[in-house]
């Protein structure tokens, strides 16, 4: 009997032990599964039992119950930790808590989506039927078989080619076309660096500045520039893990304002002595770029009006969090050609049909390689130029997101290439996808 007392006490302190541990997980797993189901139901018109058996079927985040009701989702562990999505017209859904006022106002940006029939990518007409007699189509059929061929690993959704600006090839999953918005995750962020380079190009900032962050003025912080935080090498705290109650699952669903954690770290090293990837550094620059402007509407206002609808991204969203700021990080939502689009912005150096929108050297900048990042990262795009990639070119940039988003820019073949889906590396071979793509135009 007393061994039998012995054991159930074990027992129930193991169980303590996992209660106190595993708990404020739960406040992680259903913030995720509720804001990805409301987002995905809301924006893409997608079913909820389509996003329960795909996009929220990936381990812990299906232990939640998500129940939809009209433009919400609500989820739970198990019943416990409640947690409820919004959506709102225009800058589609949030995670909310206890403070949200359901009847505040919220500010949404002024849009002008120009109906426009010219050919991709300067309309939204349909894209030109052209041959190039130096592409071989039959090779580049077989590159986007490949990359469908297994779908229960690969998890590819959506492929599109693009040479010299016309779409040559373009691929879609069963549930998925042209007009489907996808979840950027961290594409966004080469989204967010790029308004920076265009108000640079308006002279109206100076990446050599130090960040307008008061309170790292009286400290070693003050000397962190805005070139520092773009280039991830501010030296500040910052733990980006995804399995685990860190920094950046907290800033993601649990944070009313996202743009607030990576400024209360501290600092580690001196700017440029290490690069720490930190989607908090993201969402500390969206916070930065809305001091920027004179007014909440200005700031909502700008990323469409410098970026999005000037190049026709009539597609794009960029969510935002409780307090109002561009979710920089990961909440930027568009469709395949929409993000091709802005691939071949790039490209171009800038130029979209005869206006200059940010400065030719903003690509070198953004394409130099960032110190202590083996040449992986650059200006918030990441670079092939230690040739990670060994079979695409070392000019190679690109913007990356979670579970394989991915829009690369290969200057040298002049080719945009865009793949979205649920999996990355090992799951879906990206050197092995980039090698038969680029095996057509060689």
């Amino acid at each position: 009997m007393k061994l039998f007392k012995r054991i159930l006490l074990v027992l129930v302190i193991l169980v303590a032990i996992v209660v106190y541990t595993q708990y404020p997980k739960l406040n992680i797993i259903s913030g995720y599964a509720s804001k990805n189901m409301a987002s995905t139901v809301f924006l893409t018109d997608r079913t909820p039992a389509s996003v329960t058996v795909n996009d929220n079927n990936v381990p812990l985040i299906k232990l939640a119950t998500v129940d939809v009701e009209d433009a919400r989702a609500r989820a739970s562990v198990f019943g416990l930790m409640n947690r409820e999505a919004v959506c709102f017209d225009g800058i589609g859904c949030m995670l909310i808590n206890e403070e949200f006022d359901e009847n505040s106002k919220i500010t949404v940006p002024r849009r002008s989506k120009k109906a426009n029939r010219m050919p991709f990518p300067y309309g939204d007409g349909p894209p030109k039927d052209t041959i190039f007699n130096n592409v071989d189509y039959g090779l580049l059929d077989y590159a986007l078989d490949k990359a469908f061929e297994n779908p229960d690993v690969q998890k590819t959704r959506t492929v599109l080619v693009a040479y010299k600006n016309q779409i040559v090839a373009e691929r879609y999953t069963k549930g998925f076309d042209h007009q489907t918005p996808i979840l950027g995750w961290s594409m966004t962020k080469s989204v967010m660096a790029t308004l920076y380079g265009i108000l640079e190009y308006e002279n109206k900032i100076d990446l050599n500045h130090a960040a307008p962050i008061s309170e790292w003025q009286s400290d070693e912080r003050k000397n962190i520039t805005l070139n520092h935080l773009l280039r991830m090498q501010s030296g500040l705290e910052w733990e980006e893990d995804y399995t685990s109650i860190s920094d950046v699952t907290k800033m993601l669903f649990l944070d009313t304002d996202m743009t607030v954690g990576q400024a209360k770290k501290k600092s580690l090293a001196p700017p440029t002595e290490i690069w720490n990837y930190s989607s908090g550094t993201s969402n500390l620059l969206s916070g930065i770029l809305r001091k920027q402007f004179k007014s909440h509407q200005e700031y909502m206002d700008f990323p469409y009006a410098s970026l999005i609808d000037k190049i026709g991204m009539n597609s794009m969203i960029i969510e935002t969090d409780q307090a109002g700021n561009y979710v920089g990080s990961s909440y930027a939502w568009a469709n395949t050609r929409d993000w091709a689009k802005f691939g071949l912005l790039y490209l171009n150096n800038g130029n979209w049909n005869g206006e200059q929108l940010f400065d030719e050297n903003w690509i070198k900048y953004i394409t130099r390689p960032t110190e202590h990042s083996n040449g992986t990262y650059g200006g918030h795009f990441w670079l092939n130029a230690e040739k990670k990639f060994p079979d695409a070119p070392a000019d190679m940039y690109s913007a990356n997101g979670y579970q394989g988003q991915r829009v690369f820019i290969i200057p040298s073949k002049d080719l945009v290439i865009v793949r979205t889906g649920l999996a990355e590396s090992p799951d879906f071979d990206f050197n092995y996808f980039l090698k038969n793509v680029l095996a057509a135009f060689e």
